[in-house]
């Protein structure tokens, strides 16, 4: 079989763009950027729920390469992340390298071809000399197993799936789950809604969203004086590693900062809720980091209004028109909202059906084994394969800055590869065993691991209980070693 593209990328989200670029930059320009969506953007194209905005300062939010001086809030719109995208897309000349609507079955390893061999959905196959997954690590919606949703006779959206011309003034509304996605949702839906219930599972901690709008002399000064928004995201970042990141990854060393930022959050539920009652139902009774931490400055008060309920007891069957619990309260309802997150581990990592050297099922493996990637990208008996979500990945709370170094790593890799003209690499069982031994001594002192999780119900832990979502090191570790890890860590041949 002919080797048609020097590369396959599978997804066109921010991680797929920044993979697209430094293969560009690295003058690899045969490539194809696969997406299942109708458009580039990935979560930012798919989610368009009321409320959708980043919760992390957008001025960190972002790739560095590539400033936008005119975000409208500290916190951007999810619109705004939309344009982002598009214009990133338009600038690095990537539009022309994208699939629309092409949903990949699977990939598997050519021995003899010394490619990969991609097969998309009606029965073509792609080959390239490599394959970069960018899935996302949230991008397979989660429907909840409750008994008797399928004859819900009301609307039903998941919020991924969210139907803007819907016009829900008036409705009787129930939402389901709390997460981060509820957080931002729960307060807009409450203002256009007669009745509103909202199912919680588990609390969630919420701290104050230092939200403000941005200034236009202050984007006129960042467009002007690139330097000064340089300044503004060092300072967003080192905040967000110094508390945020050492309060769970360091909790060991640092559990003073986990214990503030739990006081912080219980002194803003209590500013907002002057029920106790209310307010020890919304108090999680887990460590702060156990889950995700969100952001927000009506959340909490929201469950003041008389016209919505909080819900804490299970839900034992949905019927055509109410919920019942399982102490068999009922609510009528004529909208349901899934806000209930996505299939981390059991459709997602991978998000595909990747077959590599010796007929190695990607998923399979990591199931009966460990969930493993050195340095976050790459695993043994996948040659030529670089998977950008994957366990041990997520460095800090942007998720540009997994994307950043990962583009690190890809280029001091190929770079190499092409100096030796070698035609494969391929990570040594070594290099991976030793990775995986030092992310799993790191995450000793987390959160994970000496704090109390057991009640979180949290997607950082895997089936196996490992939390094997975030990379237990300071995002600085992750940008030196994506630029100087050792070489002989690869079998270039």
């Amino acid at each position: 079989m002919v080797t048609q593209h020097d590369a396959v990328i599978v997804g066109a989200g921010f991680g797929g763009m920044g993979a697209g670029i430094q293969l560009k930059r690295m003058g690899l320009d045969d490539i194809v950027i696969l997406e299942r969506e109708d458009d580039l953007g990935g979560t930012w194209h798919v989610n368009r729920y009321p409320g959708l905005a980043v919760d992390i300062a957008s001025v960190t939010y972002s790739y560095s390469f590539e400033p936008n001086p005119y975000w409208s809030r500290l916190f951007a719109p999810g619109n705004e992340l939309e344009r982002y995208a598009h214009h990133v897309a338009d600038k690095y000349d990537l539009r022309r390298h994208m699939r629309f609507g092409t949903v990949v079955d699977g990939a598997r390893w050519d021995e003899e071809n010394r490619h990969w061999v991609v097969s998309v959905a009606g029965g073509e196959q792609i080959t390239a000399r490599y394959l970069l997954t960018a899935t996302g690590f949230l991008s397979q919606p989660h429907t909840p197993d409750i008994p008797g949703i399928e004859t819900f006779a009301g609307t039903v959206m998941h919020t991924t799936a969210w139907d803007g011309d819907r016009d829900l003034t008036g409705a009787r509304a129930a939402v389901i789950g709390t997460g981060a996605t509820a957080v931002q949702l729960v307060p807009e839906l409450a203002r256009v809604v007669d009745d509103l219930t909202v199912y919680q599972r588990t609390p969630i901690w919420v701290v104050p969203k230092l939200d403000v709008p941005i200034p236009r002399v202050v984007q006129r000064l960042f467009a002007r004086v690139p330097f000064t928004q340089k300044i503004a995201r060092a300072i967003s970042t080192s905040i967000l590693e110094a508390v945020m990141v050492s309060a769970v990854l360091h909790f060991r060393q640092a559990k003073f900062l986990n214990r503030g930022a739990a006081l912080a959050a219980k002194a803003h539920l209590r500013r907002q809720v002057p029920d106790p009652g209310l307010r020890r139902r919304l108090t999680p009774d887990y460590d702060f980091g156990c889950k995700r931490p969100t952001f927000s400055n009506t959340y909490f008060r929201t469950f003041t209004r008389p016209d919505v309920h909080l819900e804490s007891a299970s839900i034992d069957r949905i019927e055509p028109d109410r919920i019942v619990t399982v102490d068999g309260r009922e609510r009528e309802i004529d909208t349901l909202v899934l806000a209930t997150g996505f299939d981390l581990w059991k459709t997602n990592f991978p998000a595909i059906e990747v077959i590599g050297r010796d007929g190695r099922n990607l998923g399979k493996w990591w199931r009966e084994n460990r969930f493993q990637a050195y340095e976050g990208v790459a695993v043994p008996h996948f040659p030529n394969f670089l998977t950008l979500n994957s366990p041990y990945a997520y460095s800090g709370l942007s998720y540009f800055t997994t994307i950043e170094s990962q583009m690190k790593h890809i280029e001091r890799l190929l770079s190499e590869v092409a100096r030796r003209n070698a035609d494969t690499f391929e990570v040594t069982e070594r290099a991976n065993t030793d990775f995986l031994d030092r992310m799993t001594s790191n995450l000793d002192d987390s959160v994970f691991y000496r704090g109390s999780c057991a009640t979180s119900r949290s997607y950082y832990f895997n089936p196996h209980g490992e939390a094997a979502l975030l990379r237990p090191t300071s995002t600085i570790n992750a940008f030196r070693e994506a630029r100087a890890f050792p070489l002989e860590d690869y079998a270039i041949k």
